[in-house]
């Protein structure tokens, strides 16, 4: 029981998978399925004070059902909420290995989104980057009884979740240090940093055009020199001109 309300329970630490807390989501594979805010909670089995407010509070919403839904009627619930992760799945087949150890619960909100916070500041809503499967948290959970048509059960229902510490993240995913462990390098801030071996190659200007200006040589002046003047001719027996 939590808040002294026997139908909702504050978990321990968990660790969320499966984790649409940013947007609603409806599985592909389940044709009209309506989206949900939805986490599923790998629970340790070592964590028994959970798993008794757990098991207090889905037996507290079946009394509410009873009473006020069900018309008096007592159904036999199909199948249980919270599953065993070192068992199999409804379809035999096993659980991820992040389940041994672990009991395993989904939670869901149709219309309600959940407010994720971290334990550091619990008045602040967490960026979407910092939200993923894989991480750890406390979670907020309220069990409720539904009656639709010839199925008859138990939900539960997602309130609001705590994030408490990070986690490598679930689903193929992983995180910085462990990409480049082994990588990192000490760093001296004062001393000056040459990041020329990172700059981007430069582009060799064109070579600019060659222009050759035009040669032009003036003409020799043609210079002929004055020819002189015959001599006049004598006869050589009257001695005048001829």
């Amino acid at each position: 029981m939590y808040q002294n309300i026997p139908t909702k329970c504050l978990t321990g630490e968990c660790r969320l998978s499966y984790v649409h807390l940013t947007q609603p989501y409806a599985s592909p594979s389940t044709p009209g399925a309506k989206a949900k805010y939805q986490v599923t909670l790998l629970i340790p089995k070592t964590d028994v004070a959970t798993k008794a407010d757990i098991d207090a509070a889905i037996q507290a919403a079946y009394q509410q059902g009873v009473a006020s839904k069900w018309n008096g009627l007592q159904p036999r619930l199909a199948s249980p909420l919270i599953h065993d992760g070192d068992g199999t799945k409804n379809n035999g087949a096993p659980y991820g290995d992040e389940c041994k150890g672990h009991w395993v619960l989904t939670a869901s909100s149709a219309t309600i989104k959940p407010q994720v916070v971290h334990i550091s500041n619990i008045s602040q809503e967490l960026a979407p980057q910092d939200i993923y499967s894989g991480m750890y948290g406390r979670v907020t959970i309220n069990f409720y009884p539904f009656d639709s048509g010839n199925n008859k059960g138990v939900g539960c229902g997602l309130g609001n979740v705590l994030k408490t510490r990070d986690g490598d993240p679930l689903g193929g995913g992983a995180s910085a240090s462990s990409d480049f462990a082994g990588l990192e390098q000490a760093v001296d801030p004062t001393a000056a940093q040459d990041f020329t071996q990172y700059a981007a190659p430069q582009a060799t200007p064109a070579p600019a055009p060659q222009y050759a200006a035009p040669q032009y040589t003036a003409p020799a002046p043609q210079y002929t020199a004055p020819q002189a003047a015959p001599a006049p001719r004598v006869n050589p027996i009257t001695g005048l001109p001829m």
